[in-house]
């Protein structure tokens, strides 16, 4: 047992030894090489890390994008329809015909709302606005009109949030 003793006590001081004594040369280089690479994998690391997180967001705003303008363009597609019930409104001359055909444009209209979008609100008299009308025909100012504005709504304008999905079809006075 005193042998195993003497045993331990020698592979101690060794190791002692070991850890007390300065790296040599060779090993200094190469200590010096590993920390190097190191640092290069932790750089390209934070590259891809940065990279993925921007794609990863790019990602998100281009699907969510892709999935507006389609919401859009079958909205778009949809109203005709909506202007077909109005024009059938206008021509009902009925009160029961007039009650069904406004409850199915107040159910579209509830549809249309739910989905973001909404009518844009213009009226005979109002100012032209290009970022919302589309001007079809122009007319000469009569007595007491204003240049610029709104003679009638001949198709009604829609838009979701900020977009206009379509531009209210307008004539003008000039």
């Amino acid at each position: 047992m005193a042998k195993k003793k003497e045993e331990i006590k020698t592979e101690e001081a060794v190791a002692e030894e070991v850890v007390e004594s300065e790296p040599s040369e060779k090993e200094s280089s190469e200590l010096e090489k590993a920390q190097a690479l190191a640092e290069d994998y932790k750089r390209k690391w934070y590259s891809v890390s940065a990279e993925y997180d921007n794609y990863r967001k790019r990602n998100t705003a281009a699907v969510s994008k892709a999935y507006a303008d389609g919401a859009a363009e079958a909205i778009l597609k949809l109203l005709p329809v909506a202007d077909n019930f109005g024009y059938a409104l206008d021509g009902a001359s009925d009160e029961k015909t007039r009650a069904g055909i406004e409850k199915v444009i107040k159910s579209f209209t509830t549809v249309l709302s739910s989905l973001g979008v909404e009518e844009i609100a213009i009226s005979a008299g109002a100012p032209f606005d290009e970022s919302e009308m589309e001007a079809i025909m122009n007319f000469p100012c009569e007595d007491g009109e204003k240049p610029n504005t709104v003679k009638q709504v001949l198709k009604k304008g829609y838009k979701s949030g900020d977009k206009v999905i379509r531009f209210a079809q307008v004539t003008v006075t000039v």
